[in-house]
């Protein structure tokens, strides 16, 4: 086992990462180390920026939440180093993933957000996505921010309906 506890954290968030094939959250991970107990969010935290600023993973924030995805170069530690990881921690997080699976990716493949277009407008960007690949992607310019906030958060409950109308829509003869 590793003397250093953050250490196993890190490569715990590496297997995590490695064995999922859609990108996990902050929350996600959080939720995962603190419901088994193993750390504090304060040194997750800070072993999610030591893997981050190592190159191990990479993040995107979209609307207020960040997205971790594993890099090659994380993969490639994970080889070199993953077996310093009990069988029993493994066990932990296989049986998370396969019993939230279907939730951790359905949470991480709506994504709605927004940006200042110009001088008075916004841009408004939602996508479903399954896996990297992007089901429907929707780019709408709006006049205000409270309308782009207000989109961004109804995207998440309407995405499927949205999707499924634009499918058949566009699928009629």
């Amino acid at each position: 086992m590793l003397s250093d506890p953050i250490t196993l954290y890190k490569l715990m968030i590496l297997y995590m990462l490695n064995h999922v094939n859609f990108p996990l959250t902050n929350s996600q991970l959080t939720d995962f180390f603190l419901s088994h107990e193993y750390t504090t969010y304060f040194t997750l935290q800070q072993a999610l920026n030591e893997l981050l600023e190592a190159g191990l993973i990479h993040m995107e924030s979209i609307h207020n939440s960040s997205r971790y995805e594993i890099t090659k170069e994380g993969e490639d530690t994970l080889s070199f180093f993953g077996n310093n990881i009990s069988s029993a921690i493994i066990a932990d997080i296989d049986t998370y993933l396969k019993e939230n699976k279907f939730r951790l990716r359905s949470e991480v493949g709506v994504i709605a957000d927004y940006h200042k277009s110009g001088s008075r407008d916004y841009t408004v960007h939602c996508e479903v996505r399954e896996g990297k690949a992007v089901l429907i992607g929707l780019d709408i310019s709006v006049p205000d921010k409270e309308q782009a906030e207000i989109m961004c958060s109804h995207w998440n409950d309407r995405s499927q309906e949205i999707y499924s109308y634009v499918m058949k829509t566009l699928m009629k003869a």
